[in-house]
């Protein structure tokens, strides 16, 4: 049985307008305001921050506000960046780091995402690590030793005390929006694979108690069989994040399976 407490954030990532994201949160606040057993965030554009955070404490829910990217650097000549102090005077908690369109469209490094990762838990601030090979890397082979890259480097000097703050987002990127379907039984496979180079490096208490969620285009339709494998911990949604039904129905299915272990 798992004990952990599943995770599902919505990555808006740059769609939605002031209008549309703000009648979208409230749908999806007052939806899962009695949905206990899953943690929930969004994750709206930067310019978006200041009026989603109102509206959700307007609800006093549970779901709460994320960033999609945050510079390394405290602050200076950064032009259009923003740093984790700006972040957390607009109420964001939680902000993901290293991103396969960071890493594959922006072209961030290991180096970077590393970076992030300590400066947005030296901050304070709950992140969410996303890991996760191309198609070209895992048809030669490659996707469990580009899955260990990726978090070793990341997690380099990350000490123990702040992993309870990290949750893992393993993102097949030949699953995202290519038409190439992962099955349940290859989330599993690379998130217990994932949990054995957390083990590795922090001991097995840290590997069993950091949450691993998978993003690879979950939608409504196969979220309950994916997150009731034992080490899929909820997901990182994209698209299905930004209709109320689809993300709201997902969560719920993260809190089902939750409730089944019981």
């Amino acid at each position: 049985m798992k004990s952990r407490t599943p995770f599902v954030g919505g990555n808006w990532k740059m769609n939605t307008t002031l209008s549309s994201g703000s009648e979208l949160v409230r749908g999806v606040a007052d939806a899962l305001a009695r949905v206990s057993q899953v943690d929930v965030a969004v994750f709206p554009p930067f310019p978006y921050l200041v009026a989603i955070g109102a509206i959700l404490r307007e609800r006093h829910g549970r779901v709460r506000l994320g960033a999609q990217d945050v510079c390394q650097e405290p602050d200076g000549a950064f032009t259009g960046e923003v740093s984790v102090s700006m972040l957390k005077d607009c109420a964001v908690r939680i902000v993901l780091a290293g991103h396969s369109e960071r890493r594959h469209v922006i072209g961030e490094t290991d180096k970077m995402v590393n970076q992030k990762v300590k400066a947005i838990l030296g901050a304070g601030l709950d992140c969410i690590l996303c890991v996760g090979e191309t198609l070209a890397q895992r048809e030669a082979g490659q996707a469990n030793q580009v899955n260990e890259r990726q978090v070793r480097a990341a997690l380099t000097q990350v000490p123990e005390d702040q992993m309870e703050h990290l949750v893992v987002a393993y993102e097949p990127v030949w699953a995202i929006g290519t038409g190439h379907n992962a099955s349940p039984e290859d989330a599993q496979d690379a998130h217990a694979k994932i949990r054995l180079v957390l083990e590795d490096l922090y001991g097995p208490r840290v590997a069993q108690q950091t949450r691993i969620i998978y993003g690879g285009s979950v939608k409504s339709a196969n979220a309950r069989a994916i997150f009731d494998q034992p080490d899929v911990d909820g997901g990182l949604i994209g698209g299905a994040s930004l209709k109320v039904g689809d993300f709201v129905s997902i969560a719920r299915s993260a809190a089902d399976s939750a409730n089944a272990g019981d």
